[in-house]
């Protein structure tokens, strides 16, 4: 990695790049999310103040838990006077993240559970399939490709248009 001298107090998209290892592209993306700044030179260049090494880390440590930008942005907007961040303010960040990457995690445990079954089967009935039709009532107490019915509300069918054809075979 380039060391950059202590004297230089900004550095150009260049600099900020090969130090944070985050391609040129990225960092003018994420100033145009307003997640970094910089100033322009006489000669329309971009500098950045040395302490936005600590912004690039922060918004690509994030992301590499899987925050999304817009919540990294309104963590970085809500510190005093636009701040870099700490040590401490990524202690309170990660832990306010903490429920969000819990649960999914708990959605990523449930799709690869579900991925087996339904591949295995080979249905992907849309009317009956965790994968396909994630909030349906029926399939959560019963798999099959055949037409659940709820007792008393008679038959439900989506009508097919003449590309789409029945599953082959039973599912699960």
């Amino acid at each position: 990695m380039p060391q950059i001298p202590e004297t230089i107090p900004e550095l150009t998209v260049g600099q900020l790049s090969a130090r944070s290892g985050a391609a040129v592209s990225a960092l003018h993306f994420y100033e145009s999310k307003g997640l970094i700044s910089s100033r322009r030179t006489p000669g329309n260049q971009r500098r950045y103040q040395r302490d936005t090494l600590r912004r690039v880390a922060f918004v690509r440590a994030a992301q590499r838990v899987g925050i999304p930008l817009a919540t990294i942005g309104e963590a970085l907007s809500a510190l005093p006077e636009q701040r870099t961040p700490t040590r401490e303010d990524w202690a309170r960040l990660s832990e306010a993240w903490r429920s969000e990457l819990d649960e999914r995690i708990s959605q990523l445990g449930r799709l690869r559970d579900h991925l087996t079954d339904c591949i295995g089967c080979g249905c992907l009935s849309l009317e009956t399939c965790v994968l396909s039709n994630p909030d349906d009532v029926l399939g959560e107490r019963q798999s099959g490709s055949r037409l659940m019915v709820e007792p008393g509300s008679g038959p439900r069918r989506r009508t097919r248009g003449p590309q789409e054809r029945e599953p082959a075979g039973d599912c699960c």
